[in-house]
């Protein structure tokens, strides 16, 4: 994602003058927050106004919640340098971001606002992230990038099946399933592009030799079959067909990876940690497949995918983003790299704590407490950047 080459005049505040600034950092504060309240909640000493259970509170902020703040502050970056089009700045900006902040207090006060006005307000976010993504990238004649509208449009279905399933049935599976399917893709569809391009540029500028396999046929095969895969596992996500589904799509992730010489950018974090970030989607991939076969805890699996490979490659773009869009050297200071240690950290506590029952309480505490390092020390180190000076083009990398 190069910095964007055009912006209109704008004198407002720094933080309105382009999409990732307001929602990286509250989208990260919030990630934190998440957890932060997700540890006296599980332990039964705190309740929140919510007619959600605790655990589906906690599942929704996560998926439907900090995630699309990302997902929208990535785009609203991305889509001018995709479409040649200005970014939407200033007033525009601040309404989709008051809208997302209201759908976090609708959602948390629930009982007292009532289900269906908290969810109105909730989903309204997300439908206009993709009504504004699909009129930049149609008027910008860039096709190529609607399938990313399409996907963003699958989590917001999820949404909608979330907060429709939880009033109904009392607990929100299939809504939570397909938020997880939505982010794994988007993390497949977008990591497939960004991933291969920065190490390449990092290759060939600083470590020329093998450098990654240019997307193909392979790609778009992987991409296929992880989208049928995790279709299959929406529906059903035990049994002998979606385990060896799940088994060959993880098989062919970690093929994917392997072609992209992460092994060969140990010298430069911010592209290490995109690949570190993207193995834990085969990760995710095979330890669901063992728990279709009924060996081994759901939860493994699906937090591989959601603290794993959605923690790690969130700090990881958004780190590289904020620092790239305000004219800052492509390097990761102490601080980033303790950060994406954190991650890194909460992703593999997280997950043992699901393989080993003995040892899950404290994997849990120390998976909460590194993710709120790895969020708030993102905002507390890179929140100045974000709120301060006006972003400055860059040459392209």
């Amino acid at each position: 994602m190069n910095a964007i080459s055009r912006l209109r005049s704008y004198r407002g505040p720094a933080l309105l003058s382009c999409g990732f600034r307001p929602f990286f950092l509250f989208g990260a504060i919030y990630a934190g927050l998440i957890v932060l309240a997700w540890l006296p909640m599980f332990q039964g000493e705190l309740g929140l106004q919510t007619a959600f259970t605790p655990v589906d509170w906690h599942v929704h902020e996560t998926l439907y919640g900090f995630l699309p703040a990302v997902v929208t502050g990535f785009l609203l970056t991305a889509i001018p340098n995709w479409t040649g089009r200005l970014p939407i700045q200033g007033l525009p900006l601040l309404a989709l971001v008051a809208v997302w902040i209201a759908g976090r207090v609708a959602v948390t006060f629930s009982t007292e606002i009532g289900w269906l006005q908290a969810a109105i307000i909730d989903v309204s976010f997300l439908a206009l992230v993709i009504a504004a993504t699909a009129r930049e990238i149609i008027a910008g004649s860039n096709w190529r990038n609607l399938k990313i509208a399409v996907m963003v449009a699958l989590l917001l279905a999820g949404n909608i099946a979330f907060h429709l399933e939880a009033h109904i049935r009392g607990s929100a599976e299939y809504g939570a399933r397909i938020g997880i399917a939505a982010m794994v893709l988007l993390i497949v569809v977008i990591g497939g592009r960004i991933i291969p391009s920065f190490t390449r540029n990092w290759l060939v500028r600083e470590n020329p030799g093998r450098l990654p396999v240019p997307f193909a046929r392979f790609d778009i095969g992987v991409i296929g079959i992880s989208a049928a895969t995790l279709a299959l596992w929406v529906v059903q996500p035990f049994g002998r067909p979606t385990a060896a589904a799940l088994a060959t799509a993880g098989v062919l992730h970690i093929v994917r990876l392997a072609r992209w010489a992460g092994d060969r950018t140990w010298r430069d974090r911010l592209v290490l940690i995109l690949h570190v970030g993207y193995a834990f989607v085969p990760i995710g991939f095979v330890l669901t497949s063992a728990a279709a076969f009924d060996i081994g805890a759901a939860s493994a699996g699906i937090h591989a995918w959601t603290v794993g490979a959605a923690g790690t490659m969130t700090l990881a773009v958004m780190s590289r983003a904020s620092l790239g869009h305000t004219g800052n050297a492509l390097a990761a200071s102490p601080v980033t790299q303790a950060v994406y240690a954190a991650i890194v950290i909460a992703a593999l506590a997280r997950i043992g704590a699901a393989l080993d029952p003995a040892w899950s309480e404290p994997l849990l505490i120390i998976s909460a407490l590194a993710w709120i390092a790895a969020f708030f020390g993102f905002a507390g180190s890179y929140g100045p950047l974000l709120v301060g000076t006006q972003p400055r083009a860059r040459p392209a990398e």
